[in-house]
């Protein structure tokens, strides 16, 4: 006779237990970490607000530059802000980089923290050219002798500096460079930018006109400050007509401070202080309306005229904006440098770009010289001729 087995139910009782046991253990143990999680996060927070208050206990520092330092080994300072004088002393470790000029963060105490780095108007720092521009002399049309007076006052004394000494002779320190608009001042200056081995520093003259009383002036101490720091240097001055105007006396607050920025220019291109490896390049169009301080030699000793075009010069400049256009095989670019007299090569820029439209509204597969010569009458039209008389 067969007994049931009573083992059975309680096997299944000890089973469901013990599943029950892991499920909870799998609970807690997912608690656990999502609570081990939870602390480091709240670590992490506890020291960011920890490095929080000890900078808000920290006692601040104050600026102040250094004016005199004394044969005793003492300082001499100036606090920024409320021009506070006093003396204080400084440790041996600091002592090498100390120099009358410069900054350094002073305690409560009056005494010298650290030395701080030399430090620019945001606006001045953006000037610095920081990519080459991918112009280069082969792309200027034309212009050679101008050209070659460029290099050889800006690009050659930088790039060449032994053939001066050789010979004994001062580079000139700057270059003007004036005619009519879009005969390739700008692009002279970008080729320079390009080829020469120097920090670039481009600007507009209209960048130094400011409202408040001091503060182009202000600028343009900064702006060659950051010249001779980041020595050798190329300064490009556009549209110097801007703050360069011969000086009035009409009268007026905006017009004083015009002349004060200028006359900040005028110290600064050839004043006591050494100007070191810094080479001024400047380009107007109004040549006649500059003050005749401003175009003596010593600061600009070359004044360059860009003239317009000539036959010779307007083909080169049709082929350098053709090279990548493909053109009709009848087209011939003698007749339309002929036909072009008088335009500038910004226009003739405008004339190859218009060609190439013509060519892309009739969804044509080349330029022909329907187009071209449809594109100087259009060019011709849209831009008025102008007097050049007053650009020489």
């Amino acid at each position: 006779m067969d007994y049931p087995d009573s083992s059975l139910p309680r096997d299944n009782v000890i089973r469901d237990q013990s599943l029950a046991y892991q499920i909870r253990l799998q609970e807690l143990e997912a608690q656990n970490l999502e609570l081990s999680i939870r602390t480091e996060e709240l670590f992490k927070e506890n020291v960011v607000l920890k490095r929080e208050n000890s900078q808000l206990k920290r006692m601040p520092l104050f600026v102040a530059v250094v004016v005199d330092i004394f044969p005793s080994g003492e300082i001499y300072l100036r606090q920024m802000g409320n021009n506070q004088e006093y003396i204080t002393t400084i440790s041996e470790e600091l002592q090498p980089d100390i120099k009358p000029g410069c900054k350094v963060a002073v305690n409560n105490a009056l005494s010298i923290v650290k030395v701080l780095e030399e430090t620019y108007d945001s606006r001045v720092r953006v000037m610095e050219l920081e990519e080459s521009p991918d112009v280069t002399f082969e792309l200027v049309g034309g212009l050679s002798s101008e050209i070659e007076e460029v290099r050889e006052a800006v690009e050659y004394p930088l790039t060449k500096p032994e053939v001066f000494e050789r010979i004994g002779v001062e580079p000139p320190k700057g270059i003007l460079l004036f005619g009519p608009p879009g005969t390739g001042k700008t692009l002279v200056a970008k080729a320079v930018a390009h080829n020469a081995k120097a920090t670039f520093i481009r600007m507009s003259g209209s960048e130094l006109v400011h409202k408040f009383i001091g503060e182009g002036a202000q600028m343009v101490r900064e702006l060659f400050t950051l010249a001779r720091d980041r020595a050798p240097s190329i300064v490009f001055i556009d549209e110097i007509d801007a703050i360069g105007t011969t000086r009035t006396n009409d009268g007026t607050s905006g017009s004083a401070e015009v002349q004060r920025t200028l006359m900040q220019l005028l110290a600064e291109m050839d004043g006591f202080d050494n100007r070191g490896d810094v080479r001024i390049m400047a380009a107007t169009n109004r040549v006649d309306m500059l003050d005749a301080a401003l175009l003596r030699p010593g600061r600009f000793d070359r004044v360059i005229q860009v003239p317009l075009p000539d036959e010779k010069a307007r083909l080169e400049i049709l082929k350098i904006h053709t090279r990548r256009m493909t053109l009709d095989e009848s087209v011939n670019l003698n007749n339309f440098a002929n036909e072009t007299e008088s335009f500038t090569g910004a226009q003739l820029q405008a004339i190859c770009r218009e060609a190439g439209m013509f060519a892309v509204r009739r969804d044509a597969w080349a330029v022909t010289g329907d187009d071209i010569h449809e594109a100087i009458i259009k060019v011709r039209r849209d831009e008025p001729r102008s007097d050049s008389r007053m650009y020489i």
